[in-house]
């Protein structure tokens, strides 16, 4: 599950993502991007559109089906609503990555947390920002990816956000099959342990053919 070497040409772009903050960027057919958990621990999240009709974009509910698989790992290929292959999870050296644990919002923090939480910034309010650019509001956001989380499924079906099993410098590969606008939000959420209750910077790479 090393990072795939042979991923070669131009770098489109490379910057650093400060903590809780939001990021968007057209990402190519034949580009990679490369996410990189910098410090740790750091949940990572993530939705893709198809940039020739945004109405398409990427879904969980397809890509779990398709590949009969509720985590991503090497070689998952993400699905988009009419199920096309849009990305494809071409390496990792994190061991799974969770696409069913969904975004933090203000209204699901203060639902599982007290209403005192209702000012903190959440993964919506980043989706939001980044996506305004390329016309996209909250009716178009839908379940997302959640990079390098830990999301587990007890045997009486509930969800539990635990301890990450990321590390410093763990990364995955998206090389894009189509073009598509990428959104993510590095993670603020500060309530539950998907970023060890310490919001940290992330590295995004996007990679030319």
């Amino acid at each position: 599950m090393t990072v795939d070497a042979a991923v070669t040409g131009a770098t489109r772009s490379d910057e650093v993502v400060e903590a809780r903050a939001g990021w968007a960027r057209i990402i190519r057919a034949g580009e990679t991007l490369r996410i990189v958990d910098l410090e740790g621990n750091q949940a990572v999240d993530c939705l893709f559109y198809a940039l020739a009709d945004p109405i398409e974009r990427y879904s969980a509910a397809d890509t779990i089906v398709a590949q009969r698989n509720i985590f991503l790992v090497a070689g998952s290929e993400l699905r988009s609503t009419e199920g096309t292959v849009m990305l494809t999870v071409t390496a990792t050296t994190c061991a799974f990555h969770d696409t069913i644990g969904g975004a933090c919002s203000p209204e699901s923090n203060t639902l599982r947390y007290g209403h005192h939480t209702l000012h903190q910034h959440a993964c919506v309010d980043n989706f939001l920002d980044a996506g305004a650019r390329f016309g996209l509001t909250k009716r178009d956001l839908v379940s997302n990816i959640n990079w390098f989380m830990n999301v587990q499924v007890g045997a009486d079906g509930v969800l539990g956000i635990v301890d990450g099993i990321s590390a410093p410098g763990l990364s995955v590969d998206l090389r894009a099959e189509v073009d598509v606008i990428a959104l993510i939000s590095n993670c603020p959420q500060i309530n539950n342990p998907c970023n060890g209750f310490h919001p940290t910077p992330i590295r995004l790479t996007v990679l030319g053919p």
